[in-house]
């Protein structure tokens, strides 16, 4: 079994139907994979979705019947901040988000599904771009 935690930058393809989008679908497609996908990368979707006119239920609804939503308490909240800080000094567009699913990635032992190039050269980060 694969652990995936999904980014917003996978999510969002997925979403577009584009090809990297389909490149998620088939891990999805793979029962033996388990996905996760962290709160703040959830809202961060939800935002997106409703920005571009398009239906922020349907995006909802795609991510929490296909993955368990994760979400964090005030510890998890300073290991991410530390975390960012340490990461945005070598590469200054990684979001806080960003952080978030690293940070989860490496307590849950889970892979991070992305093509963000952010992510890229990242320990643990499987890039579908």
């Amino acid at each position: 079994m694969t652990r995936f935690i999904v980014d917003s930058w996978a999510w969002m393809e997925y979403l577009q139907g584009s090809s990297a989008g389909a490149k998620l679908r088939d891990e999805l497609n793979d029962a033996s994979n388990d996905f996760l996908t962290h709160a703040v990368t959830l809202a961060e979707i939800i935002s997106k979705v409703k920005r571009r006119g398009k239906d922020p239920d349907i995006a909802w609804k795609v991510i929490t019947s296909n993955s368990k939503i994760l979400s964090a308490d005030a510890s998890d909240s300073r290991d991410v901040g530390l975390l960012h800080a340490e990461t945005k000094s070598k590469s200054s567009n990684f979001s806080l988000a960003d952080a978030f699913v690293l940070s989860s990635s490496k307590k849950m032992s889970a892979k991070v599904l992305t093509g963000d190039p952010d992510f890229k050269g990242l320990p643990g980060a499987v890039m579908i771009r």
